[in-house]
């Protein structure tokens, strides 16, 4: 199969598989309130309880941008959960479409669709008072760590939409990526939490993630940050691809 036509069934696979998104009318809806509803509630409600030595807004942004990320990953882990148990499968490799092109497809979605919640998380936060100092280079480090992290993400839902034997299951699995942003420096400084939870929240990849794009946000030093986000979403991409591949032989085998 030529480079061609692998990239067309790539494209086809992820236009199919947004407008099937678009066609999900509450995960639309969610989309958009959901960004929106986070940083009232964080910055509103919470937001007058936390010090962080600075404008609470100014603090949370990058923990909502990843909170909704982890949100969205039960979306993509339920869409490719639905194709493997609804029989489209067969009638895609009838059409000489592979599995690396359909999880491909929906991974590509995933990542649109997290884009454009994250530029809505940038938007609500200027609305309420964010005013970020990064240069131009700074600006394409986030947009470079945030693509990188959500790609990541949705590889990860992609294989556990895999693993699951039900839509329904397989947004129960992704419950442990949601959980991560609050075990870290997303929503308060490490510093502040007990000495067992410390650790852990010290020692997994949202938090890294978290300090390169604040750092890079707010013009301040982030140190290897940048360098240890990068190689957390490197290897989940790169565990969770090879993953997503025997999962897809096994099921599909025979």
């Amino acid at each position: 199969m030529s480079s061609a036509t692998v990239a067309t069934q790539w494209l086809t696979m992820g236009g199919r598989s947004l407008r099937l998104g678009r066609r999900n009318v509450e995960a639309i809806i969610m989309s958009l309130v959901l960004p929106v509803m986070l940083m009232v509630v964080f910055v509103y409600l919470f937001g007058g309880a936390i010090d962080t030595g600075t404008a609470y807004v100014t603090y949370v942004v990058p923990g909502v941008m990843l909170l909704c990320v982890t949100f969205g990953s039960g979306m993509t882990a339920g869409s490719v959960a639905n194709d493997m148990t609804g029989g489209i499968i067969d009638r895609l490799r009838s059409l000489d479409v592979g599995g690396p092109a359909i999880l491909a497809g929906h991974v590509a979605a995933s990542v649109a669709r997290n884009v454009f919640s994250s530029a809505l998380v940038f938007g609500v936060a200027f609305a309420i008072g964010f005013r970020p100092h990064a240069s131009v280079a700074q600006w394409l480090g986030v947009a470079g760590i945030l693509v990188l992290t959500i790609t990541a993400v949705s590889w990860l839902a992609a294989a556990l939409g895999l693993l699951a034997s039900s839509p329904e299951a397989a947004s129960g699995y992704t419950f442990g990526i949601t959980f991560l942003p609050y075990a870290s420096s997303a929503f308060v400084p490490v510093d502040t939490m007990p000495t067992w939870l410390r650790g852990f929240a010290e020692h997994q990849p949202i938090t890294p993630i978290t300090e390169s794009l604040r750092g890079l946000l707010l013009d301040q030093p982030v140190g290897s940050a940048p360098w240890q986000a990068a190689a957390w979403c490197l290897g989940i991409m790169a565990v969770s691809i090879v993953a997503t591949a025997l999962l897809f032989r096994s099921k599909t085998r025979g």
